[in-house]
């Protein structure tokens, strides 16, 4: 099985130009590509997981990756799939978050001996003359042609600004460069980037001629990773000190049945032929097997061999208070801080940074998200006795020790 015919079979293409010259190229390892990263946060989730997974997939059979980091993109809003403009961040902010990417990104890939490269487009961008930019860029975009895009056309009732119009324009001069200074012949991007990624396929046709052979591939889940990775808690950072390695399992843990076989195959390095052997048979308590095999996969992937074995043992002995694992979070609070032995229910859900606030605490209680050692808890002026450890579980994905020294 060759590397395109895996990709396939993973469910991992959804459309593509050049079909042929692409399949040669990554089958023969000789593919130069780059994914995209704008920085809005300090951290990578769960929703860039897909595109550093399929990273890693190419670069071990020979092809070379470029992040690009978006120092220069990030400073405006991408309209793609979205209805509202995205927030500002000074420079300073990108900055960070940037360099926080390229340490994490570093558990994935390989950039020694320049088999992969990271790039900023503020490099390029933020010294562009503008003039130039309407010279050598503009002319090869319709306007006409632009406004057909849904990533444009969802705006144009809410209000679509110049600013944003021109993300289309310098995604499309970023792969100019890249081609131009690194020799990257393809890009990779998910189905809601398509129309971007294909001006930039058009824009190095246009301004260097036919010789020049830029290609464009979509993948189908970075779209839908977008939607992943949203608890009530927030999104699933890759960041231990965002997410732990023990609620990062906990989440994939806890993904819906009709999930699990798509992850196997998109985001883990299971053998294809093991995960299509387990779709076949796959019915009751074998969904929870292939869950823990997903949660325990992409953990040691992220967080190393040693925190995966940590949260499979902690997630095992969820149920039981007195034999429950030393590696579940854990909230250890002083007998000082008690009334006869135990704590109200808000006051202690507030103390553990379960809930924000004792209103915030009132609510999960009232509608039945808290449970005390496996028993729920709905009266929110009910006390817990901590003589002993209890397991809290809020909702269904996120369970808490409780310990008094």
């Amino acid at each position: 099985m060759t590397v395109f015919e895996e990709l396939k079979r993973r469910g991992l293409i959804a459309q593509l130009t050049d079909e042929k010259e692409i399949e040669e190229l990554i089958n023969a390892g000789k593919a130069t590509f780059y994914i995209g990263f704008d920085p809005t946060a300090d951290s990578l989730h769960v929703g860039h997981f897909m595109a550093l997974c399929l990273m890693k997939r190419l670069q071990m059979a020979g092809n070379k990756p470029i992040v690009l980091l978006g120092g220069g993109t990030g400073m405006i809003g991408d309209p793609s799939g979205k209805s509202d403009m995205r927030k500002m961040m000074t420079r300073e902010t990108i900055d960070h978050n940037v360099e926080c990417f390229k340490k994490q990104m570093s558990r994935f890939i390989d950039f020694s001996d320049n088999k992969a490269i990271a790039v900023n487009n503020a490099d390029w961008l933020l010294d562009l003359n503008y003039v130039d930019v309407l010279r050598e860029v503009g002319v090869h975009f319709s306007v006409n042609k632009m406004l057909t895009f849904e990533c444009y056309k969802q705006r144009m009732e809410r209000g679509l600004t110049f600013l944003e119009f021109n993300y289309m324009i310098m995604q499309s001069y970023d792969f100019y460069k890249l081609y131009t200074d690194y020799g990257c012949n393809m890009q990779f991007g998910g189905d809601d980037q398509w129309a971007n990624m294909l001006g930039g396929t058009e824009l190095i046709r246009k301004k260097l001629g036919k010789d020049a052979y830029a290609m464009t591939i979509t993948l189908l889940l970075n779209s839908e990773g977008k939607k992943m990775g949203k608890t009530e808690k927030g999104a699933v950072w890759l960041d231990p000190d965002k997410t732990s390695p023990y609620d990062f399992f906990q989440y994939w843990r806890n993904i819906d049945d009709a999930d699990v076989i798509k992850c196997l195959k998109m985001l883990t390095f299971v053998p294809i032929e093991e995960i299509e052997e387990m779709e076949k048979t796959m019915e009751g308590a074998q969904f929870n097997k292939a869950k823990e095999l997903l949660a325990y996969e992409l953990t040691k992937l992220v967080h190393g061999d040693d925190e995966a074995d940590k949260a499979l043992e902690a997630a095992r002995s969820l149920f039981s208070a007195n034999s429950a694992s030393e590696n579940m979070p854990t909230t250890e609070i002083s007998a000082d801080e008690l009334t006869d032995g135990g704590m109200n229910i808000l006051d202690l859900l507030v103390r553990c940074s379960l809930a924000p606030s004792k209103s915030e605490a009132r609510r999960l209680v009232t509608q039945n998200g808290i449970s005390v050692n496996d028993a729920k808890l709905n009266d929110p002026k009910g006390r817990v006795d901590l003589s002993s450890a209890v397991i809290i579980k809020k909702g269904k994905k996120v369970f808490h020790k409780v310990t008094v020294k």
